[in-house]
């Protein structure tokens, strides 16, 4: 079973993802994780990224991409995938969609989980102590914030047709919104 888990910094992907891996002993595909590992390692398209991040900005679909086309190619994790934070953009989703095409796989599941403003802010000050996220500065989640509602429209307004699309109250607890992810897996 792939699953897209989409919605913006600190809506709880991660969290939800973890969960979903261990019920369903899939692989989490977290851009965010793939980018902050190229950012450790310093490389070139590390440096990039982080020139992107601190400035609220999105990483360029093309380096994403390629991030994205590796893991999916693997035989291992072929119909496994929980995507986490990925797509963010409608160029991502129809990239997605032609990678899965290409391997003969597809979604299942698309859960997006829609938070508040407030709530992020509450969310990531938290985090940011928890984890020591350099990431995770304020003044760049608000950006990040309004640069994903942005972005993220088209790709809304891309899956909120199909029928396996469900909106999640994002400021829930983690318990309640993971309760209501178990009444969509048919598992």
């Amino acid at each position: 079973m792939n699953i897209i888990l989409f919605g913006p910094p600190g809506a709880g992907k991660g969290t939800q993802a973890k969960y979903l891996v261990k019920k369903l002993n899939n692989f989490q595909i977290s851009t965010g994780e793939m980018l902050r590992n190229e950012i450790k390692k310093n490389s070139e398209i590390g440096k990039k990224i982080t020139t992107s991040m601190n400035e609220g900005k999105f990483v360029n679909d093309e380096i994403v991409n390629k991030l994205i086309k590796e893991t999916i190619s693997d035989p291992q994790k072929k119909n496994k995938l929980i995507f986490d934070g990925y797509p963010r953009s409608l160029s991502q989703a129809k990239n997605l969609d032609l990678l899965l095409k290409n391997s003969d796989q597809r979604i299942d599941l698309i859960l997006f989980l829609n938070v508040n403003k407030d709530t992020i802010i509450k969310r990531i000050e938290k985090r940011k102590i928890l984890e020591k996220r350099s990431d995770d500065a304020s003044n760049t989640i608000l950006k990040r914030y309004d640069t994903y509602m942005e972005t993220t429209k088209p790709v809304l307004d891309f899956y909120s047709k199909n029928s396996n699309f469900h909106e999640l109250d994002g400021t829930l607890e983690i318990e309640e919104i993971t309760a209501k992810i178990d009444t969509f897996l048919n598992v």
